[in-house]
């Protein structure tokens, strides 16, 4: 005898195809779902506040043109000249560095140290290289020399402007992202494996209406750019709060630590540098007015020393405050240059201390270089930017999708469900004992190197555990009340 009672507790959890004794599916399946649930709005946030920073490099070279170029014409006067202009606009403030014009147009940013202004950001004013002229000053942040507009979307980005605190958001999103797109990647292969002959792998089906429409979106857009969101997941965690220290240990104990020039006249110990963009620049010691003013004329012969080495194009070059301390001269990261080369001189005899070719870096140096300019949008220029862009939309439209596929299983009135249906329990039961094992030594080992994706692991099973052990207890109880009201009816 079937009562309202007893249907209302019957098990919400859809009808699924039976699965061999031997399947990691019903467990990724149901990792990817919550996984996707709770950790998604984060991801999404980081999508959209990410795709803004992708094309912001070209955006602030349209905001600030009238700051990074100029019309004037003609040869430029020596960069000493032009970095005394910039002087005479900020006597207060001390001069640390000069990045020349790199081409006929540009402006030359001399590049002073702010008390006033936040970590790693300097405060540049913005020389014509014909006429020696101030065109205007403006903060920038960063190896990058970001300038506001770009600071602030890459701050969005970080922490939502929130300083420190505000960065277990994207740390969240970047340790959840890459297990999220290698399950959705698992979960579509084998779907197609179970239906080859009606399931598509790569291709879209316009014929599909409902959640299969949007399940088809999900799985054939995501499956396109898993590669891109690993990669974004790798190097977005390598700027994170808690793993980002796992990574730079990591690093310095295998020797990958991107190499730096010495800049200590005298010293043959060759320093170590892990700029990412982001950051970089740090406080020089206490400024000697006289030894800058003749660093300061020294600059234009430094140039050309750095130049005869191989360090040219685009570069940035310090103003030491010291007479122990050597010029460095360093290549800037541009659109299409792979390499970046540096040297450290001392000004006063004109003597090569130190030089770092990037030819000469580790591997992995070089690939983190690339991989941090990839990120930035910046390794191919408007090229790389709009493939960001492009990521990010696809990726914010296969969270939607899966919010979609989620409100098509929304409550009932017939199941009383309060949220969506869950994929079944048991997943782990459906694995080896030793394949089991294997797993909880993983998650425990990457839980530890990826702090936020372990610590919110253990999170989603207590929830997980708890809804169950209430789910069965209310089911307990309303069974209890059916059979007492059936032998009441009997």
């Amino acid at each position: 005898m079937s009562t309202p009672e007893m249907e209302r507790v019957a098990d919400p959890s859809p009808p699924t195809r039976p699965t061999s004794p031997r399947s990691w599916r019903p467990l990724i399946l149901r990792l990817h779902f919550y996984a996707g649930i709770l950790v998604a709005p984060f991801i999404l946030i980081a999508t959209i506040s990410g795709g803004l920073y992708a094309v912001a490099p070209t955006l602030e070279q349209l905001v600030y043109r009238d700051y990074v170029q100029v019309d004037s014409t003609g040869p430029a006067v020596p960069v000493a000249q032009q970095i005394q202009a910039a002087q005479a606009e900020r006597p207060d403030l001390t001069v640390a560095a000069v990045r020349p014009a790199a081409e006929a147009g540009d402006t030359t940013r001399v590049l002073f140290t702010d008390p006033s202004l936040g970590e790693s950001q300097r405060l540049a004013v913005f020389v014509d290289p014909a006429t020696a002229t101030s065109v205007g000053e403006l903060a920038v942040y960063g190896s990058s020399s970001a300038l506001p507009l770009r600071t602030w979307i890459s701050e969005l980005h970080r922490h939502l402007h929130l300083g420190e605190p505000g960065r277990l958001y994207s740390e969240l999103a970047a340790s959840w992202l890459w297990v999220i797109a290698l399950g959705g990647l698992y979960l579509w292969f084998e779907r197609y494996r179970r239906n080859r002959d009606k399931a598509r792998l790569l291709t879209f089906d316009r014929q599909s209406k409902g959640r299969n429409r949007s399940l088809n979106w999900h799985g054939v857009a995501g499956i396109w750019i898993a590669v891109g969101l690993i990669f974004l997941s790798a190097t977005g965690l390598t700027w994170s709060t808690y793993a980002g220290e796992n990574v730079t240990e990591l690093r310095s104990a295998l020797s990958w630590t991107t190499p730096a020039v010495t800049k200590t006249i005298g010293s043959s110990d060759a320093a170590t540098s892990d700029h990412s963009g982001h950051a970089g620049h740090s406080m020089e010691m206490p400024a000697d007015a006289s030894t800058i003013e003749n660093n300061v004329g020294r600059i234009d012969s430094v140039l050309d020393i750095a130049q005869a080495n191989a360090v040219d194009g685009a570069v940035e070059a310090s103003i030491p405050a010291s007479d122990d301390t050597a010029f460095v001269v360093a290549e800037t990261r541009q659109p299409w240059v792979m390499s970046n080369n540096s040297v450290s001189i001392d000004g006063s005899t004109g003597t090569v201390i130190d030089t770092q070719y990037f030819s000469d870096w580790p591997l992995a140096a070089k690939l983190s270089a690339w991989g941090i300019q990839l990120h930035m949008g910046t390794l191919f220029g408007v090229a790389n930017q709009l493939a960001l862009l492009a990521l990010a939309v696809a990726l914010a439209s296969v969270i939607v999708r899966g919010y979609m596929m989620w409100w098509k299983r929304r409550p009932t009135k017939a199941t009383g469900l309060t949220a969506g249906r869950p994929p079944l329990r048991g997943g782990t039961r459906r694995i080896s004992p030793i394949a089991a094992v294997v797993l909880s030594v993983v998650a425990v080992a990457v839980g530890w190197f990826v702090p936020l994706l372990g610590l919110s692991l253990v999170a989603f099973l207590a929830v997980d555990m708890i809804l169950g052990s209430v789910r069965r207890a209310r089911t307990r109880t309303a069974n209890s009340t059916a059979s007492q009201h059936e032998s009441e009816l009997v």
